[in-house]
């Protein structure tokens, strides 16, 4: 059985509605441009503000985790860890049972520059869902996370 198309064609006198992948792509690219301007001042990266959420969720990750947990190569992930190393955010101890591996953790002053952060994207959120209730943003979320199942298989918390 053949499943019905969850849009159907726009009539012929009306601009068809852009489809949901291309809004879902704006709204990344704002919603990264927003973070990258209010994280300047805090004096980190969209990917560095990332990577300290990441770190704050998942304490003591491999640079090589903290990568795909990131969305962002290797390479770009052991320079990111070398810059927030070299401002005090972030330490790195040698695992226990693999002295190879080295896990991230964050410092105090990591952890006052991720809430200060945070608070910026709380800000972000609230205008960006102006408009919405809390049962809506509930459903998007929800809904957002559906969609990354389908991809992925996995959850994204």
């Amino acid at each position: 059985m053949n499943a019905q198309p969850l849009l159907t064609a726009a009539p012929p006198d009306t601009q068809p509605a852009p489809r949901v992948t291309y809004l879902v792509k704006r709204l990344e690219l704002a919603v990264r441009g927003e973070i990258e301007r209010l994280m300047r001042p805090l004096g980190l990266t969209t990917h560095q503000y990332t990577a300290l959420s990441v770190l704050a969720r998942h304490p003591g990750l491999s640079s090589a985790q903290l990568a795909r947990r990131s969305f962002i190569s290797p390479q770009a992930a052991n320079e990111i860890v070398s810059v927030m190393e070299r401002k005090g955010l972030i330490v790195r101890a040698a695992d226990p049972q693999n002295r190879r591996i080295l896990r991230i953790s964050l410092t105090g002053a990591g952890e006052l520059t991720l809430r200060a952060g945070d608070e910026l994207v709380d800000e972000l959120e609230d205008r960006m869902f102006v408009g919405l209730r809390h049962a809506e943003v509930e459903m998007f979320r929800s809904t957002l996370e559906m969609c990354l199942h389908a991809f992925t298989g996995a959850d994204h918390h």
